[in-house]
């Protein structure tokens, strides 16, 4: 039997290295054409903490162009917007009329937004936060997913996907799959420009799809130690270092290694990992470049994606239709 994989796509921002190395490559490698992709821009789920339109709608379009030039392919996998699929929502709404509010209640989000307002605890917190855990399983359980790719901060989302599942089998009909973890890599961070995890947030970012003058800036303001040219350096403790192991094979970060030990300047080896991302992103630049000259690419593209993905959604919406109640009176 097919795995169904399905990704969910954060559509907040601009995308970069950290994205690319921690998320996108991986999944994209994971795609293959013995098992079905599902791919989701989860545009809904940005709602919850933006209510910025514009940057909504333009995140939403920068985050889709950089999936498709890294490799992504359409006419291989269901690639679609959440919100063009509006039998999730109504899923949604039948999942929240079987879940119990305890069960919301544990989710790590809404704790840590409830530790934050310790004096007015519900202060900030908007319904959208409490249930969007329900919003997660109805996207996961809509195409029945056997396997979702997760860190291990987000087991928790999966857990609670598959007790919302095995509740609604119990109570009607076992129509709903419960979907298996696919546990990456969470002991990989990659780290941003001052040493602290690549984040939006702390403005730290290496840019995905900027061109190569901007790339090599952000690179070369990386921060290293004072060590001068011909000192040896610790490669165990150097962001350089960290990065470079993204984008090269074992016997070149062998060598960076040993110039390590031979005191390598850090101008040099800046200039080494910049020529090593460089490369791997070279052609993604290319590809998005002739992309974004297609004005109608991304609505297109999109468009057949709802249009495929929505016959698997429609055909299971009305099977769950059917076993609670909710059908024609014939």
């Amino acid at each position: 039997m097919k795995k169904r994989i399905l990704t969910g796509i954060t559509t907040t921002g601009t995308p970069h290295i950290g994205n690319y190395i921690g998320a996108i490559r991986p999944a994209l490698k994971m795609a293959n054409s013995e098992d079905q992709s599902f791919f989701f821009l989860a545009d809904y789920h940005a709602v919850i903490k933006n209510q910025d339109s514009d940057k909504i709608e333009k995140s939403v379009e920068d985050i889709a162009l950089a999936w498709l030039s890294c490799g992504l392919d359409p006419k291989e996998t269901f690639f679609y917007r959440q919100s063009d699929v509006p039998e999730i929502l109504e899923l949604t709404w039948i999942l929240n009329c079987i879940t119990a509010k305890g069960l919301m209640n544990r989710a790590h989000a809404y704790k840590a937004a409830m530790a934050l307002n310790k004096e007015d605890a519900d202060k900030g917190i908007s319904m959208g936060l409490f249930s969007y855990p329900v919003l997660m399983a109805a996207d996961i359980l809509m195409f029945d997913s056997t396997h979702v790719p997760v860190g291990s901060d987000q087991i928790q989302h999966l857990e609670m996907t598959r007790d919302i599942a095995a509740r609604f089998n119990h109570l009607y009909k076992p129509l709903l799959t419960l979907p298996e973890p696919i546990i990456q890599d969470d002991e990989k961070v990659v780290l941003g420009l001052d040493g602290r995890k690549m984040s939006k947030s702390y403005g730290n970012v290496i840019p995905l799809l900027e061109d190569e003058k901007v790339l090599r800036k952000s690179v070369m303001k990386i921060v290293t130690n004072s060590l001068e040219p011909g000192v040896p350096k610790n490669s165990d403790d150097c962001t350089v270092f960290d990065l470079y192991k993204n984008f090269a094979d074992d016997n070149s970060v062998s060598e960076f290694k040993k110039q390590y030990e031979n005191g390598i300047s850090w101008g040099e080896a800046k200039e080494i990992l910049f020529d090593a991302i460089n490369a791997e992103l070279k052609p993604i630049r290319s590809r998005y470049e002739d992309l974004i000259k297609d004005k109608n690419y991304i609505n297109d593209v999109l468009s057949d994606g709802s249009k495929k993905t929505r016959l698997l959604a429609q055909e299971k919406i009305s099977e769950i239709r059917e076993v609670i109640g909710i059908k024609r009176i014939s």
